[in-house]
């Protein structure tokens, strides 16, 4: 059993299968990638994923409990963080200020916007944005506005105000999307550095190679919604149907 586990799930759209019969077992403290071309279904599945969208039909179980029909904050206290294509930062605060809002979460969703100020009750969580932002070597900039960063320290910041949360699944829906490859590289050895503590299972939705065989430990292909291929990254490679749905001869 994996600590993530979807079973049967399917999803139409009117008269479009979006998703046919998906099943995928995400093991404890792995990075999991799930790729395909435009229009597999891999934006639906993570929206499943994190409760946005309900299946027609199927379960999505995360440590044991349903994830379907569950608020964001839900999913959060869950410990289900999650990444997306466009980073999601507070653009007009600092870079610290970003750290500390999900610091200060409330169990109801809500945010104690009051709080930015260092009090003898609060140096314990003051500390732990401190040391988030360290993690992700953003420390300098604690203090520069997050609309004045590069896409690349942006990202970085995200992936700060996600670990601030202490999750136990972290998903990426295309965490290095329109960075140049300098940036990409960086994020790259940011999702190591993470992987490597051994206390965040990753899933990864990815169009970059690169990006994928550097860090999965397993690789699902999702053809026109359905899985065809799932197996460890060097048999992926190579397999003749990946090859012919997808990847080509792409370089890795």
């Amino acid at each position: 059993m994996g600590i993530l586990e979807v079973k049967g799930v399917n999803k139409r759209f009117g008269g479009l299968q979006a998703l046919g019969d998906v099943n995928l077992s995400v093991k404890e403290n792995t990075c999991h990638a799930i790729i395909g071309p435009n229009g597999a279904g891999k934006s639906t599945l993570l929206n499943c994923l994190v409760g946005k969208l309900v299946p027609d039909t199927g379960s999505v179980m995360f440590d044991g409990n349903s994830v379907l029909g569950r608020k964001p904050h839900e999913i959060n206290q869950m410990g289900i963080s999650r990444v997306f294509q466009t980073p999601e930062i507070f653009a007009d605060l600092t870079v610290f200020e970003n750290v500390m809002i999900p610091c200060f979460a409330k169990r109801d969703g809500s945010f104690r916007m009051h709080a930015f100020e260092r009090t003898d009750s609060e140096t314990g969580i003051v500390d732990q944005a401190e040391r988030m932002l360290r993690e992700v070597n953003m420390f300098e900039k604690r203090d520069v506005v997050a609309s004045s960063l590069s896409r690349g320290d942006k990202r970085r910041l995200e992936m700060a105000m996600c670990l601030s949360q202490k999750p136990k699944l972290l998903l990426l829906d295309e965490p290095t999307a329109g960075m140049a490859r300098a940036d990409t590289n960086n994020t790259i050895d940011l999702l190591k550095t993470i992987k490597a503590k051994g206390d965040v299972t990753m899933c990864i939705i990815e169009h970059d190679m690169h990006v994928v065989f550097s860090l999965a430990d397993r690789i699902t292909v999702l053809a026109q919604g359905t899985p065809l291929v799932e197996d460890i990254p060097e048999n992926i490679k190579g397999h003749p149907k990946v090859r012919e749905a997808y990847l080509g001869e792409a370089e890795v």
